[in-house]
């Protein structure tokens, strides 16, 4: 009697030789690559365009996103300053009109002379981040000191660009912008946007990377190369209009 081999189904020993094995390692690849993802932004809010924005973070690849998003949305940026635990004023709206002033916010820690004005929230923003990680690392590798006070020649102004009597209305209209003239340090030395900008001396050197470094925090940065109306300051804003206005 002859005896018949039992035909057993034969299986792939090596895993992609069928679709199905494939997809599954890809499947497989997929969701470890996933969870990866999701523990590594977990570690670095500063990349993850859904973590909420924390001061406190470094600047990473979702902050700059996460800033302009504050132009349009007073709640949340005020969210932010809790948040970050920053101290800060909340003062009552001022003003009629195109010059009305819904958003008014005083950062009482910003070294700013005369005496801090209220700005915009997106504004007061623009200007720790600007403070803390451009002028006080720059003053600090030029001249060895940081900054003690930054002299600024007002914030608001209720008028239309250029003093026009027509057009469109400057964001100083709305205390959205700010006009910077000079500087101070800790060690006495004094930094003067007319006097110091020609040139090519330590304190135009500054001058001009604290510009550059003020492009990364505002919406508009407008400087003496912009024409001779800011020859003797920097105009910072930030207009919802545009950005990278950086001049």
């Amino acid at each position: 009697m002859t005896r018949q081999k039992s035909v057993k189904p034969r299986l792939s020993r090596r895993i992609g030789n069928f679709t199905g094995d494939r997809r599954a390692l890809l499947l497989l690849v997929t969701i470890g690559l996933l969870l990866a993802g999701r523990a590594w932004l977990a570690d670095h809010p500063e990349h993850n365009p859904w973590a909420p924005l924390d001061l406190r973070d470094p600047v990473g690849w979702a902050t700059e996103t996460k800033l302009l998003a504050l132009r349009d949305d007073v709640a949340e940026c005020r969210a932010v300053l809790d948040r970050s635990g920053i101290a800060h004023d909340v003062l009552e709206p001022a003003g009629e009109g195109a010059c009305r002033r819904e958003d008014r916010i005083r950062l009482n820690s910003l070294p700013l002379s005369p005496r801090t004005p209220p700005v915009t929230c997106p504004a007061s923003i623009a200007l720790l981040l600007w403070e803390r990680d451009v002028l006080n690392p720059l003053a600090v590798d030029i001249f060895g000191s940081k900054i003690s006070r930054i002299e600024h020649l007002g914030a608001y102004s209720c008028r239309r660009l250029y003093g026009r009597d027509t057009g469109p209305w400057s964001e100083h209209a709305s205390a959205n912008a700010i006009d910077i003239a000079g500087f101070v340090l800790d060690n006495g030395t004094r930094i003067n946007v007319l006097r110091d900008w020609p040139g090519e001396s330590e304190k135009a050197r500054f001058l001009r990377l604290a510009r550059d470094g003020a492009c990364e925090s505002f919406a508009t940065v407008l400087s003496p190369d912009y024409n001779a109306a800011h020859a003797d300051h920097f105009h910072l804003d930030m207009s919802p209009r545009w950005r990278g206005v950086c001049r």
